[in-house]
């Protein structure tokens, strides 16, 4: 008899746990970036947009305008959801932008305007004229602070002609070097605020091109990757414990030194210490996957990291669930010598980009 109601009390305890388990409510939260690739407007700026007015190589009219603002809204709006995701992502970081109106203009699209997007932007000193920015959902994000961040960095020899490769076309000198011989990039934009009432720290960057060929540029990527890891470690003198996520076009894969010396970024989470960073792609790129192709190579140059503080086991906060690569087919070119590849402008066709975007999801457990 004892034994029998050993039995029933044990059975009700399991069944008890099993229902608490299965009411378990969790909160899940996109945080994705997008190289926008040439996100220009028709309007003359004093920014070196020359090629992009309707004058101009690209023939940029309104109605082309118009077209790239539609598919890059079809493309965020839709970031990593899936039958467990249906909301666009919280937090977007972007790229290859030219100036605010851009972007006010992309988050007024009748795609993305549901979302209620702000944006954070500044202009850089970039030699083209193309800055980075974060947009975020008002309902999910408050921000409280954000600053941008200069990287300085200087050409080795002024007397020097650079090699103009297909990847960094967009990227050619429009302006003479001064006579510093200052490399004028994108800045580092730092965004600090609150996703759902918990505090996130995020890293915004576009790092120097490989225009002049990968060995030679490497040095200005490499003092990018030093920056982006002296912004985290001022972040945690003031906040030990602080949350941040670091996402962006490296312009170098994930084995690059610029990644793992520069920022000290871990291939797996077991060997990421206090303060380290965990690069996901870096097992997405080693299993195949890409976010663009030069020469018929594809590689991981779109990435998006963690801190150790976002992938601990207790998920009564925000944590690091999974990471992803968002490339649906209508993104994908279908025909001919760059079949597989982005669907990126061109002369026929006013396509999305030629980076795919990627994606992280945030998850918590909520009562």
């Amino acid at each position: 008899m004892k034994i029998k109601n050993f039995i029933i009390v044990l059975f009700v305890f399991f069944f008890m746990n099993q229902t608490q388990a299965q009411q378990k409510k969790y909160a899940l939260r996109t945080v994705a970036f997008y190289n926008f690739e040439n996100l220009f407007d028709t309007i003359n700026n004093p920014n070196f947009d020359e090629e992009w007015l309707p004058k101009g190589l690209q023939r940029w009219t309104s109605e082309k305008y118009k077209q790239k603002l539609e598919n890059l809204s079809k493309v965020i709006m839709q970031i990593g959801t899936n039958e467990m995701q249906k909301d666009a992502p919280a937090l977007i970081g972007g790229s290859e932008i030219e100036n605010r109106h851009v972007l006010e203009d992309l988050v007024k699209h009748p795609n993305m305007a549901p979302f209620d997007y702000g944006i954070v932007h500044f202009d850089s000193p970039d030699k083209r004229g193309i800055d980075v920015a974060l947009l975020y959902q008002k309902k999910y994000f408050k921000p409280t602070s954000f600053i941008n961040i200069p990287l300085i960095i200087y050409r080795g020899n002024s007397n020097e002609k650079e090699k103009e490769t297909d990847e960094d076309k967009a990227d050619k000198d429009k302006i003479e070097i001064a006579t510093d011989n200052r490399v004028y990039t994108r800045d580092i934009l730092l965004v600090t605020g609150f996703l759902d009432g918990e505090e996130v720290n995020v890293l915004v960057n576009h790092w120097p091109s490989r225009s002049g060929g990968e060995k030679k540029s490497s040095p200005f990527r490499e003092a990018a990757g030093r920056l982006a890891r002296k912004v985290m470690d001022s972040v945690y003198k003031v906040k030990p414990n602080a949350k941040i996520i670091l996402m962006g076009d490296l312009n170098d894969g994930s084995y690059n030194k610029s990644v793992k010396v520069g920022l000290g970024a871990k291939l797996k989470k077991s060997e990421v210490q206090e303060f380290g960073v965990y690069n996901p792609f870096e097992q997405m790129y080693k299993d195949g996957n890409a976010t663009l192709f030069y020469r018929d190579s594809g590689d991981i140059f779109d990435q998006i990291m963690v801190s150790q503080t976002l992938i601990q086991e207790d998920h009564s906060t925000y944590q690091y669930w999974k990471a992803g690569i968002y490339n649906k087919p209508f993104m994908i070119e279908k025909f001919g010598r760059y079949a597989g590849y982005p669907l990126r402008h061109s002369e026929n066709e006013i396509g999305y980009s030629d980076h795919f975007p990627v994606y992280i999801y945030l998850v918590k457990e909520v009562k």
